[in-house]
């Protein structure tokens, strides 16, 4: 395996975490030990700020808040970013590909997220938001917030992908603490962000680079994105299906007319796996989609299959899947 070193020089991509939820985020990302990318830190708290392991860190709303946060308070939030849009700006330039993530129904991301996005978009970068969204159990009027902030958002960024928190609930049982049920959807994020940066900047048999994802996700709207890892003698279609039917993804890959997905496996990998798993992915689009596909040998993954997975234009914004069982919807 081989980091193209004209490709990674090429693509500069940044990761933003704004807001509490945005931070804790880029934390785990940065502890995941993530690379080819470089992560901002925004947030109105200062204390929590303090605590965030990102090199970069900007501190917006000094004046709105006096460092102590944005209560909950959307227009806070927003009074916050328009303090500091300059400073953004400028930790921008440069960048040819931005993540915004943020947790959707808080007084900092919700206002800010889609600044910071329009912002990116505006310089040029591909821009993708990962966002959550609330738990049932915080309220209907924190879940109208983040829809709110969330349409909002959609119009100023390429690509739009959303996990409900109420998702988590599927894949963990009683004993499983409140931290590590975050970190699961934390680690959905590093695994993403990785993904990409890694179909753009390590050199493959079959290459993928910065203009094919550019091809899939500029000015895509909703998207799907997922990573799957398998061993065993279905490996291939095993970790597909498990890229494609990720439980915490709000969107089916039904329908979709881009897809670029990239399988990674050790020198053991081969062309019937890859054929195997290609038509797990793709059988499921639409029949005319546009597929750009990816292969890459990593002597590190002998007798495992890693796939990462992107799919895009979804007509009125893509097929959701059925709604959650929650603690309140039973």
């Amino acid at each position: 395996m081989e980091k193209s070193t004209d490709i990674e020089s090429f693509a500069n991509i940044k990761v933003i975490g704004v807001g509490g939820s945005g931070c804790n985020a880029v934390n785990r990302m940065i502890q995941g030990k993530i690379r080819g990318v470089e992560f901002i830190a925004i947030n109105t708290d200062a204390q929590a700020l303090m605590h965030t392991e990102s090199p970069i860190k900007i501190q917006i709303g000094k004046e709105a808040t006096g460092g102590l946060g944005a209560g909950s308070d959307v227009e806070v939030g927003r009074k916050s970013i328009e303090e500091n849009k300059d400073e953004v700006y400028e930790i921008l330039k440069g960048a040819d590909m931005v993540f915004v993530t943020y947790g959707a129904g808080g007084g900092t991301g919700t206002p800010a997220g889609p600044i910071v996005g329009a912002i990116a978009k505006e310089l040029g970068a591909l821009t993708v938001a990962i966002v959550t969204k609330p738990f049932s159990f915080e309220g209907q009027r924190r879940m109208k917030v983040a829809e709110v902030g969330i349409d909002e958002l959609r119009d100023k960024v390429d690509t739009l992908i959303t996990i409900p928190n109420d998702r988590i609930l599927q894949i963990i049982d009683k004993k499983t603490s409140l931290l590590d049920a975050f970190g699961i959807v934390d680690d959905v994020l590093r695994q993403g962000v990785q993904g990409i940066s890694d179909l753009i900047t390590l050199h493959g048999i079959i290459n993928v680079d910065f203009a094919d994802v550019r091809t899939i996700m500029s000015d895509a709207g909703s998207a799907l994105m997922g990573i799957g890892r398998a061993t065993g003698d279905n490996r291939a279609i095993e970790a597909a299906r498990a890229a494609i039917d990720s439980p915490l993804l709000e969107l089916s890959i039904d329908g979709a007319k881009g897809i670029l997905f990239n399988i990674t496996g050790g020198q053991d990998l081969s062309m019937y796996e890859i054929d195997e798993a290609a038509k797990a992915i793709t059988e499921a689009a639409d029949p005319d989609a546009n597929i750009i596909f990816g292969a890459l040998v990593d002597d590190a993954m002998s007798g495992e299959v890693k796939i990462t997975v992107i799919a895009t234009g979804f007509e009125n914004g893509g097929r959701k899947k059925p709604p959650i069982k929650t603690l309140e919807n039973p």
